[in-house]
Protein backbone atom coordinates (compact mmCIF):
# COMPACT_ATOMS: atom_id res chain seq x y z
CA UNK A 1 0.00 0.00 0.00
CA UNK A 2 1.33 3.17 -1.19
CA UNK A 3 1.89 5.84 1.27
CA UNK A 4 -0.13 9.24 1.85
CA UNK A 5 3.33 11.36 1.15
CA UNK A 6 4.58 8.56 -1.60
CA UNK A 7 5.20 11.24 -4.38
CA UNK A 8 7.87 13.47 -2.36
CA UNK A 9 9.61 10.31 -2.10
CA UNK A 10 9.71 9.89 -5.77
CA UNK A 11 11.13 13.63 -6.30
CA UNK A 12 14.91 13.75 -7.41
CA UNK A 13 17.26 16.13 -5.80
CA UNK A 14 16.91 18.53 -8.84
CA UNK A 15 13.31 18.67 -8.52
CA UNK A 16 13.69 20.20 -4.55
CA UNK A 17 15.40 22.87 -6.21
CA UNK A 18 12.30 23.22 -8.79
CA UNK A 19 10.35 23.56 -5.99
CA UNK A 20 12.31 26.15 -4.32
CA UNK A 21 12.34 28.28 -7.82
CA UNK A 22 8.26 28.01 -7.19
CA UNK A 23 8.53 28.67 -3.40
CA UNK A 24 10.41 32.30 -4.82
CA UNK A 25 8.37 33.01 -7.13
CA UNK A 26 5.15 32.79 -4.69
CA UNK A 27 6.88 34.38 -2.05
CA UNK A 28 7.42 37.06 -4.97
CA UNK A 29 3.77 37.31 -5.50
CA UNK A 30 2.41 37.81 -1.95
CA UNK A 31 4.88 40.61 -1.09
CA UNK A 32 3.71 42.57 -4.07
CA UNK A 33 0.10 42.04 -2.03
CA UNK A 34 1.34 42.87 1.33
CA UNK A 35 3.04 46.32 0.05
CA UNK A 36 -0.70 46.78 -1.84
CA UNK A 37 -1.67 46.61 1.26
CA UNK A 38 0.94 48.52 3.56
CA UNK A 39 2.78 50.58 1.16
CA UNK A 40 6.01 49.74 2.71
CA UNK A 41 8.41 49.41 -0.10
CA UNK A 42 10.49 46.84 2.03
CA UNK A 43 8.47 44.27 1.24
CA UNK A 44 8.00 45.32 -2.82
CA UNK A 45 12.10 45.01 -2.78
CA UNK A 46 11.81 41.42 -0.97
CA UNK A 47 9.35 40.17 -3.91
CA UNK A 48 11.62 41.88 -6.63
CA UNK A 49 14.83 40.09 -4.80
CA UNK A 50 13.14 36.97 -4.67
CA UNK A 51 12.97 36.52 -8.40
CA UNK A 52 16.78 36.11 -8.88
CA UNK A 53 17.01 33.70 -6.53
CA UNK A 54 14.29 31.62 -8.60
CA UNK A 55 16.42 32.30 -11.23
CA UNK A 56 19.63 30.58 -9.85
CA UNK A 57 17.51 27.61 -8.25
CA UNK A 58 16.25 27.42 -12.14
CA UNK A 59 19.78 27.15 -13.42
CA UNK A 60 20.99 24.87 -10.34
CA UNK A 61 18.06 22.09 -11.01
CA UNK A 62 19.12 21.68 -14.42
CA UNK A 63 22.74 21.26 -13.89
CA UNK A 64 21.85 19.02 -11.18
CA UNK A 65 19.85 16.89 -13.01
CA UNK A 66 22.49 16.33 -15.91
CA UNK A 67 25.37 15.56 -13.04
CA UNK A 68 23.30 12.68 -11.54
CA UNK A 69 21.43 12.27 -14.92
CA UNK A 70 17.88 11.83 -13.51
CA UNK A 71 15.85 13.40 -16.54
CA UNK A 72 12.41 12.70 -16.04
CA UNK A 73 9.29 13.85 -17.47
CA UNK A 74 8.14 14.77 -13.96
CA UNK A 75 10.98 16.96 -13.50
CA UNK A 76 10.43 18.74 -16.64
CA UNK A 77 6.50 19.19 -16.13
CA UNK A 78 7.45 20.80 -13.04
CA UNK A 79 10.05 23.01 -13.75
CA UNK A 80 7.54 24.48 -16.31
CA UNK A 81 5.08 25.16 -13.58
CA UNK A 82 7.88 26.74 -11.61
CA UNK A 83 9.20 29.01 -14.38
CA UNK A 84 5.09 30.18 -14.83
CA UNK A 85 4.99 31.60 -11.41
CA UNK A 86 8.90 32.53 -10.88
CA UNK A 87 8.70 34.53 -14.27
CA UNK A 88 5.23 34.94 -15.67
CA UNK A 89 2.93 35.90 -12.86
CA UNK A 90 5.69 37.19 -10.02
CA UNK A 91 6.82 39.22 -12.86
CA UNK A 92 3.24 40.70 -13.96
CA UNK A 93 2.17 40.92 -10.39
CA UNK A 94 5.33 43.42 -8.86
CA UNK A 95 4.71 45.16 -12.42
CA UNK A 96 0.78 46.15 -11.04
CA UNK A 97 2.34 46.72 -7.37
CA UNK A 98 4.68 49.49 -9.01
CA UNK A 99 2.02 51.61 -10.68
CA UNK A 100 0.83 49.68 -13.95
CA UNK A 101 -2.78 49.18 -12.53
CA UNK A 102 -4.69 50.81 -15.72
CA UNK A 103 -7.01 48.58 -17.76
CA UNK A 104 -4.62 48.26 -21.06
CA UNK A 105 -1.81 47.65 -18.64
CA UNK A 106 -4.07 44.78 -17.59
CA UNK A 107 -4.36 43.32 -21.32
CA UNK A 108 -0.53 43.82 -21.75
CA UNK A 109 0.48 42.44 -18.72
CA UNK A 110 -2.19 39.41 -19.11
CA UNK A 111 -1.05 38.75 -22.51
CA UNK A 112 3.00 38.47 -21.05
CA UNK A 113 1.38 36.00 -18.58
CA UNK A 114 -0.53 33.99 -21.48
CA UNK A 115 2.65 34.42 -23.79
CA UNK A 116 5.10 32.65 -21.10
CA UNK A 117 2.38 29.53 -20.86
CA UNK A 118 2.47 29.11 -24.41
CA UNK A 119 6.32 29.21 -24.70
CA UNK A 120 6.40 26.72 -22.05
CA UNK A 121 4.40 24.47 -23.49
CA UNK A 122 5.91 24.26 -26.97
CA UNK A 123 9.36 23.89 -25.48
CA UNK A 124 7.90 20.58 -23.50
CA UNK A 125 6.17 18.98 -26.89
CA UNK A 126 8.68 20.17 -29.09
CA UNK A 127 12.13 19.34 -26.60
CA UNK A 128 12.28 15.88 -27.66
CA UNK A 129 11.97 16.60 -31.61
CA UNK A 130 14.72 19.09 -31.28
CA UNK A 131 16.93 17.14 -28.95
CA UNK A 132 20.29 15.57 -30.66
CA UNK A 133 21.79 12.75 -30.36
CA UNK A 134 23.05 13.62 -27.22
CA UNK A 135 19.48 14.33 -26.10
CA UNK A 136 20.29 18.09 -25.58
CA UNK A 137 18.10 20.37 -27.23
CA UNK A 138 20.41 22.91 -29.34
CA UNK A 139 18.52 25.87 -29.37
CA UNK A 140 15.53 27.79 -27.61
CA UNK A 141 12.67 28.93 -30.06
CA UNK A 142 11.98 32.62 -28.89
CA UNK A 143 13.37 34.10 -25.98
CA UNK A 144 13.17 31.58 -22.70
CA UNK A 145 10.69 32.96 -20.00
CA UNK A 146 13.50 33.46 -17.43
CA UNK A 147 14.42 36.24 -19.26
CA UNK A 148 11.77 38.50 -17.42
CA UNK A 149 14.32 38.63 -14.97
CA UNK A 150 15.04 41.59 -16.75
CA UNK A 151 11.87 43.22 -16.61
CA UNK A 152 12.31 42.22 -13.05
CA UNK A 153 15.66 44.49 -12.80
CA UNK A 154 13.97 47.35 -14.18
CA UNK A 155 11.18 47.19 -11.95
CA UNK A 156 13.78 47.21 -9.20
CA UNK A 157 15.77 50.25 -10.28
CA UNK A 158 12.52 52.42 -10.37
CA UNK A 159 11.44 51.20 -6.71
CA UNK A 160 14.80 52.07 -5.53
CA UNK A 161 14.57 55.57 -6.95
CA UNK A 162 11.09 55.61 -5.92
CA UNK A 163 9.74 56.19 -9.66
CA UNK A 164 6.42 54.12 -8.23
CA UNK A 165 2.52 54.87 -8.71
CA UNK A 166 2.30 58.30 -9.88
CA UNK A 167 5.74 58.74 -10.75
CA UNK A 168 6.56 55.49 -12.91
CA UNK A 169 8.72 56.57 -15.61
CA UNK A 170 7.34 57.14 -18.74
CA UNK A 171 4.00 58.55 -17.11
CA UNK A 172 0.77 57.46 -18.05
CA UNK A 173 -1.48 57.80 -21.69
CA UNK A 174 -5.63 58.51 -20.83
CA UNK A 175 -6.28 55.79 -24.34
CA UNK A 176 -10.23 55.98 -24.72
CA UNK A 177 -11.76 54.71 -21.63
CA UNK A 178 -8.33 53.37 -20.17
CA UNK A 179 -4.90 53.96 -18.88
CA UNK A 180 -1.75 52.82 -20.00
CA UNK A 181 1.78 53.33 -18.79
CA UNK A 182 3.92 53.14 -21.62
CA UNK A 183 6.47 51.28 -19.66
CA UNK A 184 4.45 48.14 -19.50
CA UNK A 185 5.07 48.24 -23.35
CA UNK A 186 8.58 46.17 -22.17
CA UNK A 187 5.80 43.39 -21.02
CA UNK A 188 4.72 43.10 -24.48
CA UNK A 189 7.68 43.00 -26.32
CA UNK A 190 9.35 40.29 -23.97
CA UNK A 191 5.83 38.26 -24.81
CA UNK A 192 6.19 38.56 -27.91
CA UNK A 193 9.52 37.29 -28.29
CA UNK A 194 9.13 34.34 -25.93
CA UNK A 195 6.34 32.81 -28.51
CA UNK A 196 8.55 33.86 -32.09
CA UNK A 197 9.25 30.76 -33.95
CA UNK A 198 12.10 32.43 -35.92
CA UNK A 199 14.22 33.39 -33.20
CA UNK A 200 16.36 31.10 -32.69
CA UNK A 201 18.58 31.49 -29.50
CA UNK A 202 21.44 28.53 -28.35
CA UNK A 203 21.28 26.49 -25.51
CA UNK A 204 24.13 26.82 -23.41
Amino acid sequence: MKRHFSMLREFHLADWFTLGNAFCGTGAVFASLRFLQDGQISYLLLGMALIPLAFILDALDGRIARWRKTHSTLGRELDSLADVISFGVAPAALAYACGMQGGWDWLVLSFFVCCGVSRLARYNVTAETLAGEDDKVPYFEGTPIPTSLLLVVVLAVAAWQGALGPQLWGGVWQLGPWQLHPLVLMFAVSGSLMISKTLRIPKP
